[in-house]
């Protein structure tokens, strides 16, 4: 348990420093960037000032902070340099939303920004370079992070010597090495980094974290002195500003403090204190891991009913349970707790849930072992009838010699009989499996088959319809709604008229609704610009307030057929539409990835769940349709849901049509 808290707080630090650190003053800061915006300066200072509240609303507040960056690229079309910062800023924006879109916003910024020989260009390209580096972590693993940073980042800012941008990046380095266990090679960069911050820029936010990563550091070797120190000169600095969020990170690294030192009882207001902090300022993951927290050292101190309360908090608020790892321990967690209670029936379920998950995650592992064990049994299995048969051969030939001659025979004449009549029967069950492997084969062709008809059928009928609305009718209709706008324009009083613009608008309304209809029954931008973007539109369309929708696109080529992305795009417009309408989620994440023959969709929500047993359920409709088109592609669908949420796994065939 101590080793997953260690490995979820430096996680937690390792994501909060991918980016640009925010002043301490966080109020004064936002604000001056605000009134930027809304002055009356040159567009050069406003599209700076945009693109820096683009990224620090970029976990807080997506919709406000896609908004700023909309609007730093619009207003930095003039300035080259400017342009250049944009794909910095568009990568950090979609980090940890699609990390291939990030990776490739990188490279476009360290392309565009290596054109400029200045301070500010070489400090963007290395954070460029460091975070291209953390987005391809998941499938490179740390050693190419580090080499990155090495030999990419601290080179480009290593010539300017005392300047805050390179202790920044030494504490980086540093929290990456600490999160390896690499404590003592993690020390010396915290050491680099003060030399530079505590000197020239004594009271940063930078030098800040350093303190923290620093004590952070000596707590997970145990050394709860040395941890202290630099806590309180963390303290220090963040004393004067008790409305800045950074609040919480201080508090964070307190509980640890406490923690190390065994101090459970002392850390319980500190993890109050912390988690006041965030969710004041909507921190909702570091809030998870303060109650995890929480819960950890309650169960230390026996107070099993409270721990239990706690984690079961976690579990409803779901920011950490959408790793289904996180979920599963917690899972384990509750049933081990349950079962210190005496809750046996309780724990229990749990640990059915825990098994059930654990076994959906090592399900490819399982098999293998599975296929392993049968090997072995089928093994001994001849083995022993070998011998069997063997010693029934030995204790014939025995018998046979104790007989005469004419029993010799006749056994033989029985025995070649009998043989012959095994023969026929092995010969005749041989053929009539043959013959009901072929007409299952003929069965399943004919299915398929009928059900390409249907779904070919289906698609030509939707476009010919989507065709005919847009084309047609919408034609029609925009025409009519343009002839009454010039009419009105030169014959109609738009304050005497009300009632003629209103229904106006209504006509306008009834174009536009048109046009969704015909959108929806064939979707253009899967024919102009591919399955990807078609996706990514659909995302958007049924993204809203209080719904949001995190596509994430890996590997899928462009070059597919078009009538196996058409298929694709229906099975995702069937699994979102499920989501939105029946889950009650507030978040929901889809992943589509191909590897070679293999195209995968996960789709998982935070909402209410569905029993998938149901009677009602199996029949519906929209699960009927869903199958079809995975069997179609001669896929298979795994679905997981729980009052936790719905986790839905697709594999598809994209040459098994």
């Amino acid at each position: 348990m101590k080793r997953l808290l260690v490995l979820l707080s430096l996680f937690l630090f390792f994501k909060l420093q991918s980016q640009q650190i925010i002043p301490l003053n966080e109020k004064a800061y936002i604000d001056s960037l605000q009134t930027i915006t809304k002055g009356h300066l040159p567009d050069a200072s406003k599209a700076t000032a945009s693109l820096l509240l683009s990224n620090y609303y970029r976990n807080s507040d997506s919709i406000l902070s896609k908004k700023y960056l909309a609007n730093g690229k619009l207003l930095a079309q003039s300035h080259p340099f400017i342009s250049a910062k944009y794909y910095y800023y568009e990568g950090q924006y979609n980090l940890d939303r699609n990390k291939k879109k990030a990776a490739v916003s990188y490279q476009q910024a360290i392309r565009s920004l290596s054109k400029f020989k200045n301070e500010e260009s070489d400090f963007l390209q290395a954070l460029a370079w460091y975070s291209y580096g953390v987005s391809q972590k998941d499938k490179e693993g740390y050693i190419p992070l580090v080499k990155m940073i090495l030999e990419k980042s601290i080179p480009l800012v290593e010539k300017y010597e005392s300047n805050r941008n390179l202790g920044f990046l030494y504490t980086q380095l540093a929290v990456i090495l600490t999160y390896n266990a690499q404590f003592k090679k993690a020390e010396d960069y915290n050491v680099k980094a003060l030399k530079i911050l505590e000197k020239h820029y004594p009271n940063s936010a930078e030098l800040f974290f350093t303190y923290l990563n620093s004590a952070n550091n000596f707590c997970y070797q145990a050394n709860g002195d040395e941890a202290e120190k630099y806590l309180n000169k963390a303290e220090k600095l963040i004393n004067p500003y008790p409305e800045s969020s950074s609040n919480a990170f201080y508090y964070y690294s307190k509980t640890l403090l406490y923690i190390t030192r065994q101090k459970n009882e002392e850390a319980l207001p500190v993890i109050e204190k912390g988690i006041f902090y965030t969710q004041k300022y909507n921190q909702n993951l570091l809030a998870q891991m303060f109650y995890f927290n929480k819960y950890d050292i309650l169960k230390k101190l026996k107070r099993y009913k409270e721990a239990k309360a706690t984690l079961e908090d976690v579990l409803t608020e779901k920011s950490l349970t959408i790793d289904l790892n996180n979920r599963k321990t917690f899972y384990k967690q509750l049933s081990l707790l349950n079962e210190e209670l005496g809750n046996t029936k309780e724990a229990l379920l749990w640990e059915q849930k825990y098994s059930k998950l654990n076994d959906s995650l090592n399900t490819e592992n399982v098999k293998l072992e599975i296929n392993k064990l049968e090997s072995k049994f089928n093994t001994a299995e001849k083995e022993r009838k070998i011998a069997t048969l063997n010693a029934e051969k030995n204790q014939k030939d025995l018998e046979v010699n104790k007989k005469n001659s004419y029993l010799w025979g006749m056994g033989l004449v029985l025995l070649l009989a009998l043989s012959l009549l095994i023969f026929l029967f092995i010969i005749f069950r041989k053929n009539k499996k043959i013959n009901e492997q072929k007409l299952n084969d003929i069965k399943q062709k004919e299915e398929l088959s009928l059900t390409k008809a249907i779904l070919d059928g289906e698609e030509r009928e939707r476009e010919r319809i989507a065709r005919d609305l847009h084309d047609g009718l919408g034609g029609m209709l925009a025409g009519v709604k343009i002839n009454f706008s010039t009419w009105s324009s030169s014959h109609l009083n738009p304050e005497k008229d009300k009632e003629f613009y209103k229904i106006l608008g209504q006509l306008d309304s009834s174009v536009s609704e048109l046009r969704h209809v015909a959108r929806n029954l064939m979707p253009e931008s899967l024919l102009n610009f591919g399955l990807e973007t078609a996706i990514q539109d659909l995302c958007e369309f049924y993204s809203r307030k209080n719904l949001d929708i995190d596509f994430q696109a890996i590997d899928i080529e462009k070059t597919l057929p078009l009538n196996i992305q058409l298929n694709i795009y229906r099975i995702v417009q069937e699994l979102l539409a499920n989501a939105v309408k029946h889950a009650e989620a507030n978040n929901i994440l889809l992943q589509c990835s191909q590897s070679g023959e293999n195209f995968l969709i996960t789709i998982e929500d935070n909402g209410k769940g569905f029993d998938k047993n149901r009677e009602n359920t199996t029949k519906s409709m929209g699960l009927r349709n869903l199958k079809n088109r995975v069997n179609y592609l001669k896929g298979k669908m795994e679905i997981n849901s729980d009052h936790q949420g719905t986790a839905i796994n697709i594999e598809l065939n994209i040459h098994g049509e």
